[in-house]
């Protein structure tokens, strides 16, 4: 078994092997010991993998029970949080108790935020089981759920008790999903370099998943355990992002989160080139590999809709916004600039040459 373990404020560690599903009891029972747990899932992946995870904690002598959501972006919302939460009140989930997320990154980030304010916080494990979820939003402790005027803009920062990583489970996964936490990983080679990078360029990855998944997450363990409340070296894990979450928002939602941040870090790697941070070999390179893995490398939305989303975003602090740029392939830096600099990174890098 592979095993990360991640010196949070809280210490965890997530775990990587085939097959982990039927083991959740077993590792739920050791870590927290709890009499009863509520699985968090949503409907595709409820009737894929819910049974089996129930099954495993009913085994270990936890009494278990599920609460399903929509799948989807639009179901990351304040209403099903309560949903959730009343249902943990329905099913007497005590402080002693556990919650388990099961499924993707709305589930990891709803089921997390519900765990964190429950009872002013509960055990709770996450079990991501797309590939997005498992190498970044299920490691490292960011909940939340959307309001009506921003992504993740309501959360905490909960470290889980555990991540069960089965790589068994991506089988059932769509290719768009699949592409859509490949973007993920060509943010993590383009942050580092090293072994993420030589994976993507080869022709091997299906292979070397495993090998991937915990390659990544201990490039965001470094980031984690350097800067755990996201006020420094962490925003290194934005890359892409300022510009792919106003992409999200602004396409309604229907660009999903992966195919956002692509096309959002094909912009800022085009515009660094334009201003000679980095080579055109290097964002041309970037482009490649995201097409290579069928993922967007621009947006039909314009500059100015995107710089209007893009300043009502998050990681704005006061009037300034915190971008990330790219030198090359492992240096990468925070630039921390006026909102105005932004609509010049959107107007050079929008367009591709490729």
């Amino acid at each position: 078994m592979r095993k990360v373990n991640i010196p949070a404020s809280k210490k965890y560690d997530v775990y990587i092997e085939s097959g982990l599903l039927s083991r959740v009891g077993d590792i739920a029972k050791e870590l927290v010991n709890p009499q009863k747990a509520v699985v968090i899932s949503d409907s595709n992946v409820a009737p894929l993998y819910g049974e089996r995870v129930l099954e495993s904690l009913k085994s270990a002598g936890v009494e278990a029970d599920i609460f399903v959501i929509e799948a989807g972006e639009d179901s990351k919302n304040p209403e099903n949080l309560i949903e959730a939460a009343n249902f943990l009140i329905e099913k007497d989930l005590t402080r002693s108790d556990l919650v388990v997320a099961l499924g993707g990154g709305v589930i990891t980030d709803l089921g997390g935020l519900c765990a964190s304010l429950y009872q002013r916080g509960v055990a709770l494990v996450q079990i991501p089981t797309s590939l997005l979820a498992m190498v970044d939003s299920s490691v490292g402790g960011k909940t939340a759920v959307n309001l009506k005027n921003g992504k993740n803009m309501f959360g905490t920062f909960y470290q889980p008790k555990a991540v069960i990583c089965d790589p068994e489970v991506l089988s059932t996964l769509p290719d768009e999903e699949f592409s859509n936490g490949i973007a993920e990983i060509i943010k993590y080679a383009v942050l580092r370099g090293g072994k993420s990078l030589e994976i993507l360029r080869s022709d091997s990855i299906s292979e070397c998943i495993a090998e991937l998944i915990e390659e990544c997450v201990k490039i965001k363990r470094d980031y984690v355990c350097a800067d755990e409340f996201d006020r420094g070296d962490r925003q290194f894990l934005n890359l892409g992002h300022t510009v792919g979450h106003a992409i999200e928002r602004e396409s309604g939602f229907e660009v999903p989160h992966g195919s956002a941040v692509a096309a959002g870090m094909c912009i800022v790697a085009r515009a660094c080139a334009e201003l000679d941070m980095c080579s055109v070999e290097t964002a041309a390179e970037i482009e490649l590999l995201c097409k290579k893995y069928n993922l967007p490398t621009d947006s039909n939305i314009s500059a100015e809709e995107l710089y209007s989303a893009a300043t009502h975003d998050k990681k704005r602090q006061g009037a300034k916004l915190s971008l990330i740029l790219i030198k090359d392939f492992g240096n990468c830096f925070i630039h921390l600039t006026d909102k105005e600099y932004l609509s010049e990174i959107l107007e050079k890098g929008m367009v591709s040459n490729l």
